[in-house]
């Protein structure tokens, strides 16, 4: 571990007073590398992260506290993730197949964190997406000598720039590449596959009762990416920037879907078929489905947000688009690839297979 002065301070009144602690004189880490006290350390690495911020680490992480369960998974896929010491509570939720033990839990979400137990981990780095508290984490963890990094892997918009990030923190430049080269086989096929094609009308609904995404969420990149339309693309939010909102169920059936999709919360533990059937029954028999296209047509699908929303929603993105046009992807198995992203990427040895995360509700 690396040495911090900092540390030796009493960790209870330290928290209590975070501004107070500081750090000074030389310190001579592991690799031999000697930090002057100005800031600065022989062999230390530089990033800039999704904030913007420019941060100096001390070299590759060797200990890294990981918030955000597609944060976990881009640490797994790039070959670092043995180097994750800390979560939050919805990774240990929704990754089983990570071993997440209870004492590695420093938080239940992406605001409420528990610095004293992050302190304790001893981390090289914090690292947290945009949307988690990271300006106070900066500010608490700052005289530790633990520096934050804002990476957000949950945006389909700054994919490669993540992958990239993530692997400088890491060290880990190959696997942050075939990670992107991943990702961009399958949008590569994708693109060449639906160009020239008719875009097909979509409902994409998250989780609850219609509540679908709007322009800016991933859902509608994906749909749109797959060569789709999204029935509310052109919804007036009225200046309201969230991207996803509760529609009227009325307007649904005018607007009259081709193909729809419900996608509930996200976990890589195998879905049952029981309920897949409860939601199956739920969508199909709602008042007056019957007379939807995608209903009539047999193109209602069910998915684990696990399966749909992987490798920045690339996964969901073929999915999605062999629905829409399967003519045009007639020799393409999007099961492959989704196993190749569990067991390539992710190390599951046992994974249940694709009717596991997705199936066709009629």
């Amino acid at each position: 571990m690396r040495h911090r002065m900092a540390r030796a301070l009493s960790l209870a009144a330290a928290i209590t007073v975070v501004s107070t602690a500081s750090a000074c004189g030389t310190v001579v880490t592991e690799d031999g590398a000697k930090d002057t006290g100005s800031g600065t350390s022989e062999g230390a690495i530089t990033v800039v992260d999704d904030a913007g911020r420019t941060v100096e680490l001390a070299g590759p992480a060797e200990r890294a506290v990981v918030l955000n369960s597609y944060g976990n998974e881009f640490a797994q896929a790039i070959g670092a993730g043995d180097r994750v010491v800390g979560y939050d509570r919805v990774s240990q939720s929704r990754l089983p197949y990570l071993g997440i033990a209870d004492d590695q839990v420093v938080s239940e979400d992406l605001q409420e964190i528990n610095y004293e137990s992050v302190v304790e981990l001893d981390p090289d780095v914090f690292i947290l997406p945009r949307n988690g508290a990271w300006q106070e984490a900066a500010r608490q963890l700052e005289s530790f000598g633990i520096p934050v990094v804002v990476a957000t892997a949950w945006d389909f918009d700054v994919f490669h720039e993540t992958v990239d990030l993530l692997g400088e923190v890491f060290g880990e430049p190959e696997g942050a590449e075939r990670v992107a080269g991943f990702y961009d086989e399958i949008f590569g096929l994708i693109s060449d596959r639906v160009a020239g094609t008719e875009p097909v009308r979509v409902y994409w609904e998250t989780e609850q009762p219609y509540l679908t995404g709007l322009p800016g969420s991933g859902f509608d990149q994906i749909i749109v990416a797959a060569g789709g339309r999204n029935i509310y693309g052109d919804l007036d939010t009225g200046g309201d920037q969230q991207a996803e909102t509760t529609v009227d169920p009325a307007s649904l059936l005018e607007r009259d879907p081709e193909v729809v999709v419900h996608e509930f919360g996200p976990s890589a533990a195998p879905t049952g078929d029981d309920r897949f059937a409860t939601v199956a029954a739920d969508l199909t028999g709602r008042a007056g489905w019957q007379g939807l296209t995608a209903v009539r047509d047999g193109n209602v699908f069910v998915t684990n947000g696990w399966a749909t929303s992987g490798l920045s929603k690339a996964i969901g993105a073929l999915y999605l688009a062999t629905w829409l046009h399967p003519g045009a992807f007639a020799d393409t198995d999007p099961d492959g690839y989704l196993q190749r992203w569990a067991e390539e990427f992710q190390g599951i040895e046992d994974f249940a297979g694709a009717g596991a995360y997705l199936q066709k509700a009629g």
